[in-house]
């Protein structure tokens, strides 16, 4: 226990942050569990206090994103592999990591105190003002929590660019990088440039609220928009914190599982991975096209917002070519990559309308947006964590993860997810609002109510998904088949120059790699 909590080694700190990821993702899940039963038909049924559900959606949005989904990629996998795909023997701040991984830990604690508090947060997870200041519960924990996240994310990316600039293997250039990390390095360059700007709106909001301030007060002087346009400055942002690190671990698993060099790789990091990175800061307004901004801005934010969608097409195209004539293995992770690929597709092609303002106008704030959201950020970047966790198992546990319950786990999450998600398509273009404690007064449209009825459905099949899915991980870790040095035949330094479970100092030997090696170097 000692050399876990004082550990600076990155592989021990990756599994630190998985462990809380996951914990984070089993509370989340807990409270997207009790609003859906709410949600099952008009009129309470579960609780009669609408500030309760308001913290189970408070928590289930913040868990997700803050502590489950960024921590999970940027914090398992980056610390876990990165390293390792680069040749190098560790992080260039091993301290500093440790400290990053703690300080999560801590907002975790702070979070799940937000339970026991006589005042829990009452304010979503995006605490807009006026009501997160008017309200009587308690903003601090929220902002607490945030400024702890987004310390411990700053220092990760200050760490993991050092990293990749500095400590690359010794002939190892540009473009020989795995798309992984191509995909963190881009999400750590967002985090370093944008989380100060959430930070400084979450303090004002603190300021508002316990010192008497008035920055988004407009009766004196303040502006309401104002902590609005400085939440999605950076809120937007993340949604590319998420999706780069996601989608290029799926970019991972499908070259390796099809035999193939990544399609049009060049295109992928430079116009596909990098023009996001560029486009992501001029997007944000497109969630506050309903919210009174000048319709100039609205016009150029809707061109902007189609703009990304080039990019991001870019990289999609480049792992539907890396599947082009592969010879693909369908192991349990390669099946999730399929699936991610489904839901990538329909949360995409659900995001073009949305940015389009004369139709977001109309479905804005209600459960369409929610779908999508889920669909494009949610369930596929939560896929891809899994999915990850399937691809990497062996060089964690020195074993491979049961294939039968892996596969009947991923069934039960894709059909789950699935029969959630779709119905509040159909509910949200009748008009269901989103984040509504009751939805009595739209009783004259019995099709609002058999979708939330479907959708709850859904969340209990993925609820039965997701701890077979636990228990395949926990029976495999302990007495699963032992696996070799490279059980998938895969060219990356992580499989092909390390023991299974790599040791302190990662490498026996330093590695140098020649001028035409990549890791994605397959024959014929």
């Amino acid at each position: 226990m000692k050399d876990w909590i004082f550990t600076t080694d990155h592989k021990r700190i990756g599994v630190l942050y998985l462990v809380g990821s996951f914990a984070a993702f089993a509370v989340a899940g807990t409270m997207a569990l009790l609003i859906r039963i709410e949600q099952f038909s008009p009129g309470p049924n579960i609780t009669e206090d609408p500030n309760m559900y308001n913290s189970w959606l408070y928590f289930h949005g913040a868990a997700m994103i803050l502590a489950f989904l960024i921590p999970g990629l940027t914090g398992w996998a980056a610390n876990y592999f990165l390293p390792l795909m680069i040749g190098a023997p560790d992080v260039a701040f091993p301290r500093i990591n440790a400290f990053s991984v703690w300080l999560f830990w801590l907002a975790i604690v702070i979070a799940l105190l937000s339970f026991v508090i006589p005042d829990p947060p009452d304010i979503m997870w995006t605490g807009y003002p006026p009501y997160s200041v008017q309200t009587e519960g308690n903003t601090a924990f929220y902002v607490f929590t945030v400024h702890l996240l987004g310390f411990s994310s700053i220092l990760g990316a200050v760490n993991f660019l050092t990293t990749v600039i500095y400590m690359r293997a010794p002939g190892m250039g540009w473009n020989q990088l795995n798309l992984f990390v191509w995909g963190t390095v881009a999400a750590f360059a967002i985090q370093l440039i944008f989380i100060p700007v959430l930070a400084a709106a979450v303090t004002l909001l603190l300021f508002d609220k316990y010192l008497g301030t008035h920055f988004f007060d407009p009766a004196a002087g303040g502006d309401v928009l104002l902590y609005q346009n400085l939440f999605w400055f950076y809120s937007h942002p993340a949604v590319y914190v998420i999706l780069l690190p996601a989608i290029t671990i799926l970019g991972e698993v499908i070259a390796t599982m099809s035999k193939n060099p990544i399609f049009n790789y060049k295109a992928c990091v430079y116009a596909g991975i990098w023009g996001v990175v560029l486009i992501s800061g001029e997007v944000w307004v497109h969630h506050l096209y309903v919210s009174g901004m000048p319709n100039w801005i609205r016009i150029g934010m809707m061109i902007s917002t189609l703009m990304i969608s080039v990019p991001v097409g870019i990289i999609a195209m480049s792992l539907w070519g890396t599947l082009y004539k592969g010879s693909i293995t369908y192991n349990t992770a390669m099946t999730y990559a399929a699936g991610c690929m489904f839901l990538f597709l329909i949360g995409g092609l659900t995001g073009i309308p949305l940015a389009m303002t004369v139709i977001d106008v109309n479905v804005s704030d209600t459960a369409f947006v929610h779908a999508h959201f889920h669909f494009v950020m949610g369930i596929f970047a939560a896929f891809c964590v899994i999915m990850g966790v399937y691809y990497w198992f062996p060089k964690m546990t020195g074993r491979i993860a049961n294939e039968k319950w892996g596969k009947i786990g991923f069934w039960l999450n894709f059909i789950g997810v699935n029969l959630t998600f779709f119905p509040l398509f159909v509910a949200g273009l009748h008009g269901m609002p989103r984040r509504y404690y009751d939805y009595a007064q739209f009783a004259y449209d019995p099709t609002i109510e058999k979708m939330h009825h479907m959708a709850t459905v859904g969340a209990f099949v993925v609820l039965a998904g997701m701890a077979i899915t636990l228990l395949n991980w926990i029976g495999s870790a302990i007495a699963g088949e032992k696996a070799s040095a490279n059980p998938w035949n895969s060219k990356s330094l992580e499989w092909t120059h390390t023991e299974i479970i790599p040791g302190p100092g990662n490498f026996k030997e330093p590695v140098t790699v020649s001028a035409d090696w990549t890791p994605y170097n397959y024959g014929k």
